[in-house]
């Protein structure tokens, strides 16, 4: 009986949400506030501060080019897709790589420094990688 009042809770606040969305305005993908800072700047080929639908897409080949590629590296049974096992690996080897890269002091931790060195190429909210809300060393939601 809890199991079905949940869903019935759930429901109801899914329509809310659903009803109070405002019309004819798109949904909204990606990262609150548009694309990182680090992103536009690779990106931006007419220095107009944002991604036109040309740049977008040169982004999205370039990030879809590096995911076949991580694919194909920890994708060890050859299956087209990731097990929790495979995926595992590839965020040990990140986190190895993220440490080898940031971890300055060599004590096999990011001091809070080093976080803040390594930001955005170690996953902020919003970002690949990175925590859906504010989390230690990620930026507060909303910012």
């Amino acid at each position: 009986m809890k199991h079905v009042y949940n869903i019935i809770i759930a429901s109801a606040l899914i329509a809310a949400a659903q009803a109070q969305a405002p019309e004819g305005k798109p949904e909204r993908k990606g990262p609150p506030g548009g694309p990182p800072a680090e992103i536009i700047a690779k990106f931006d080929k007419d220095g107009d501060g944002k991604l036109n639908d040309e740049e977008r897409a040169a982004a999205r080949a370039e990030f879809e080019a590096k995911r076949k590629e991580a694919q194909a590296k920890f994708d060890t049974d050859g299956d087209g897709k990731l097990s929790e096992d495979e995926r595992k690996a590839m965020q040990e080897a990140r986190k190895k790589e993220m440490l080898e890269k940031f971890d300055k002091d060599g004590d096999g931790k990011l001091s809070e420094e080093e976080r803040k060195a390594a930001g955005p190429q170690r996953g902020g909210p919003g970002r690949p990688g990175g925590p859906k809300g504010g989390g230690k060393g990620g930026r507060p939601p909303g910012k």
